[in-house]
């Protein structure tokens, strides 16, 4: 199977997908409910963050100053646009991946001479 078109390996890793994904659902986003939502360490963030500023996928906006400074965040159109082409590629690989999967099999008949209690017991340790 090749890879869908849209699929983009800078947003596909957990952490920059959920900051993404965040991003997509507001218009701007401050640093701290980014960072708790996400249960990230600043230092984390940050990284994403830069990484995801430095492809085009975010606009960061630093207001205020001293204690009182505010990072805030936003997708780009461009990084809006990859998002939605990247979560219709997984769309994609998770309908192709359906589409061909084996149908389950019926269950195995009990073993010949294996006691209805045993079955259960078995039955019972595997879960």
């Amino acid at each position: 199977m090749s890879t869908p078109s849209g699929f983009d390996e800078l947003i596909h890793p957990s952490t920059r997908l959920s900051v993404v994904a965040l991003l997509a659902a507001t218009e701007w986003a401050d640093f701290p409910f980014i960072r708790d939502s996400l249960s990230l360490s600043d230092s984390a963030l940050s990284k994403q963050l830069h990484t995801l500023e430095e492809a085009g996928y975010l606009e960061i906006r630093k207001e205020g100053g001293g204690r009182k400074r505010r990072t805030k965040v936003r997708l780009t159109q461009c990084g809006r646009t990859a998002f939605e082409g990247h979560v219709a590629a997984l769309r994609a690989i998770v309908e192709g991946a359906g589409a061909t999967a084996p149908r389950t099999a019926e269950p195995e008949p009990a073993a010949a001479g294996t006691a209805p209690e045993q079955q259960q017991h078995h039955a019972e340790a595997g879960r």
